[in-house]
């Protein structure tokens, strides 16, 4: 039996999966997916059961997380699907336009579908672009891309990292609280919680 489902009371339905990756029984709950243990080979569906339910506090604790997670998620259904290609042209060109404005570089540069991050930049300067920031408004595009330009230069989140980028977009703490209402875009592919 590949999966087997259970229900605890005050948590409901939790999925047990059978895993070829799962070196010991874990946990964890995913946005839009709910609860799922997964049961490495050699170890019996009722035993994965005796550690979900003893875990049961856990999964509880976590569980209003996820829960508003969705909430946000769902309240961003209004924004316009995501044209890739559209994406990825309008990415690279802004990357491009506030490098030369600002006086950047870069090595390469990344357009990815992440499932927990807007942006990152390597230790080489390699430039990685969550593809749904093109789905934000200019304003945190560009404080994104600047925010990940910035770390070519300083590689932590530091006093002087703050200072260099308020140079280049002002109140830069305030956009960055500003992309949270936004998080709930990466939700639905999120990772989740695990334990």
């Amino acid at each position: 039996m590949k999966s087997r489902n259970i229900s605890i009371e005050g948590i409901g339905e939790i999925l047990m999966e059978r895993s070829s990756r799962a070196k010991r029984i874990s946990l964890s709950i995913r946005p839009f997916k709910g609860v799922r243990v997964a049961v490495p080979f050699g170890v019996s569906f009722e035993r994965a059961e005796d550690v979900a339910r003893s875990r049961a506090s856990w999964i509880r604790k976590h569980l209003p997380v996820i829960n508003r997670l969705e909430k946000e998620a769902d309240g961003l259904r209004h924004i316009t699907p995501l044209n890739r290609s559209h994406a990825r042209d309008l990415l690279v060109r802004r990357l491009n336009d506030l490098c030369e404005r600002h006086g950047f570089t870069y090595n390469r540069v990344f357009i990815r579908n992440q499932k927990a991050r807007w942006g990152s930049c390597s230790g080489k300067d390699n430039i990685n672009l969550n593809v749904n920031l093109a789905r934000l408004p200019d304003n945190l595009i560009d404080y994104l891309i600047l925010h990940e330009l910035v770390h070519t230069r300083v590689r932590n989140h530091g006093p002087q990292f703050w200072e260099l980028l308020n140079q280049h977009v002002g109140e830069a703490r305030k956009l960055d609280r500003e992309m949270n209402k936004y998080r709930g875009l990466l939700i639905r592919q999120a990772s989740g919680i695990k334990a």
